[in-house]
């Protein structure tokens, strides 16, 4: 009989736990969004060769379901062979030629296909040459077109231009002719550049923090296909390095910290491990230089990473310092600034360069490195041309530019030995993003990739800050100081890299992901709830959806900003709380628009990032909005 008065209670209490579970329970399994990588494992299924032969080849067109000017050409032949491939242009500039290695079975990449054309391309090996004729679809709809093109081909070879976007468009590539020759679907951005091993290296399309900052990079050849995916904890943004043993220097952000784009750590590219760090902070002073952009979070703004072997150092530009710095890789020690020294602490000033002959310093800088002569290459945006506001330069009269500055850091003096871009006035001003490259010796590229007008008057501020009405970037070749290429477009480009289109071999492999984002920021508490509200018309305003990506839970919704949101995953009585904050620029001043959050009628569309490390198992979703607690009918399972 005691016994069974014990039981009792522990009968109610479980009954009661059981009708409290079920009281809470959602029925809507949040939906599933795989990886890249994975899913390109299921495309590759279809990549057959047995049964195929030259005559008879499986020809796929965008294989990967993201480059859709590519196809991959399969086949199979009795002897070893080394196939070329003739991929037939307008003229010899536009032509593209490629061997590949010696094989019995082929999966030969086919690049730069024009849209909504019938692309003739040649296989020949030995003595038998064969034509197949491939249509890729027309263009998007709001894809954009070159509006001017000048080229001297006789001084042109048939290399790509490769455009990464700013404002809203594609990551694509322009021929001679300003024809469009390649273009990813997906929204990858900042920086594109080849590795050693002839694949690109470029963001993901995932951010880990608005309004820019992904969660990390791609190895990625021009058919789409990845074949490694870094994730780093504080994502990536702007600007990386290859090194010599194939590790990647990037520009990443330590978010715990409070400040952002200070930040640099290197990659291991075998191991997806960050091996050393940089923090700016422990270098410079937060409060000296400060430009007109200045924050006291995005203080320095770092939008460049080079690496110079001759002097172990690292080459870095602080946009709102207006400062480009070196600093040692093995301690990282200051060992120079360039930049005009006003307003900056006595300790630093041994750190500048003093000018000799006819000279201009550079103003909210880009695109900084190191060119083989040992000269700083550097596109200096222009921006006000003074740390003293009464003495600011206003748009109309300023000017970007290319710049090459000759340093002796033992006489700490400082040489302008080349510019390019004051002569064309206020028309070539590019208040933010732009680029130079260096292709060789007096061979460069100069890049005004953010050029923006509002009402007919140019900007001295970024084009979504400012609102404004046309775009334009313009990209100039010069070859001895002579214009050998120029392409103007009617939008912002962050940079621009001249490429071969073949380079580096195709390998059909599984796909790896190495890296690891960190538990998102979480208040735990035990908790019963029991005052969650149904789902009415307002929480149906906010528009929130959920999704469930291989690695976290993404959860879309419009808010006014300074709304106070809350997502709480509640599991075995333990309520998981993690804050989202309503801000349209919660990190930083933008320099990119791409990924900027858009307004609406209703507020500002955001995302919140909620990482599944150290989450398991399955989780039923509510959310606070104000003081209003919604049971959302969601559940996810990590």
């Amino acid at each position: 009989m005691k016994k069974i008065i014990l039981l009792v209670p522990i009968i109610i209490l479980v009954f009661i736990s059981i009708v409290y579970y079920y009281s809470i329970k959602s029925d809507n399994l949040v939906s599933y969004k795989d990886s890249l990588i994975n899913e390109q494992k299921q495309y590759e299924k279809d990549f057959k060769s047995s049964g195929y032969t030259i005559d008879n080849p499986n020809i796929i067109l965008n294989p990967y379901e993201i480059s859709p000017l590519t196809a991959l050409v399969i086949f199979e032949t009795a002897d070893e062979v080394e196939p070329t491939v003739i991929i037939n242009g307008k003229d010899k500039n536009t032509t593209f030629t490629n061997t590949f290695e010696s094989n019995k079975v082929h999966y030969l990449p086919i690049y730069g296909l024009y849209p909504d054309y019938n692309n003739e391309i040649t296989i020949k090996y030995g003595n038998i040459s064969k034509t197949i004729y491939i249509k890729p679809d027309k263009l998007p709809d709001d894809f954009i077109l070159s509006t001017n093109v000048e080229s001297n081909k006789s001084k042109l070879d048939n290399e790509l231009y490769f455009f990464s976007p700013s404002s809203k468009g594609y990551m694509c590539a322009y021929d001679v002719n300003g024809d469009v020759r390649w273009y990813l679907t997906e929204s990858f951005t900042w920086n594109i550049n080849r590795l050693k091993n002839g694949n690109l290296l470029v963001s993901t399309e995932r951010l880990v923090n608005p309004p820019y900052y992904t969660t990390g990079l791609y190895e990625i050849d021009l058919l789409g296909k990845i074949y490694t995916e870094y994730k780093l904890n504080g994502g990536y943004h702007h600007d990386y390095f290859e090194l010599e043993n194939g590790n990647i220097l990037v520009a990443s952000d330590n978010f715990d910290s409070g400040t952002v784009e200070d930040y640099i750590v290197e990659l291991d590219r075998k191991t997806g491990d960050i091996v050393k760090t940089f923090d700016l902070k422990n270098i410079l002073n937060m409060n000296d230089g400060k430009s007109e952009n200045w924050t006291d979070y995005d203080w320095f703004h770092n939008n460049a990473v080079w690496y110079d072997k001759n002097t172990n150092s690292i080459t870095l530009s602080g946009r709102h310092q207006d400062a480009v710095i070196n600093i040692d890789y093995d301690t990282g020690k200051l060992n120079w600034i360039i930049g005009d020294p006003t307003n900056w602490s006595s300790e630093y000033q041994k750190y500048f360069f003093k000018p000799i002959g006819d000279f201009e310093w550079q103003w909210s800088q880009h695109a900084a490195m190191i060119t083989p002569e040992g000269y700083v290459f550097i596109f200096d945006n222009g921006n006000n041309k003074s740390k003293i506001k009464d003495e600011y330069v206003p748009a109309i009269d300023s000017y970007s530019r290319g710049v090459m500055y000759k340093i002796d850091t033992t006489n700490m003096t400082i040489e302008q030995v080349w510019q390019y871009g004051k002569e064309r006035g206020s028309s070539y001003y590019s208040p933010y993003i732009s680029d130079v490259d260096y292709i060789d010796t007096n061979h460069y590229i100069v890049h005004s990739g953010g050029i923006s007008y509002k009402d007919g008057v140019i900007q001295n501020q970024p084009a979504g800050l400012v609102g404004a009405d046309t775009l334009k970037s313009i990209t100039t070749e010069l070859l001895n100081d002579e214009i050998i290429f120029e392409i103007e477009l009617p939008t912002n480009n962050y940079r621009v890299e001249k490429m071969s289109l073949y380079s580096g071999n195709y390998e059909l492999k599984d796909g790896i992901i190495l890296g690891s984002l960190d538990e998102t920021k979480v208040d735990k508490s035990m908790s019963l709830i029991f005052n969650a509200k149904n789902i009415d018309d307002e929480y149906k305003s906010h528009n929130i959806t959920f999704t469930k990506e291989y690695d976290r839970l993404v959860v879309n919704g419009t808010f006014k900003k300074g709304t106070n949101v809350e997502i709480i995953l509640y599991q075995n009585l333990v309520a998981y709380k993690y804050e989202w904050r309503i801000s349209k620029t919660p990190y930083t001043a933008m320099c990119v628009d791409i990924f900027n959050e858009e307004g609406t009628k209703n507020g500002l569309n955001t995302n919140k990032y909620i990482n599944s490390t150290n989450l398991k198992g399955r989780y039923d979703i509510f959310i606070k909005i104000d003081d209003k607690l919604y049971k959302t009918n969601n559940y996810v399972e990590f």
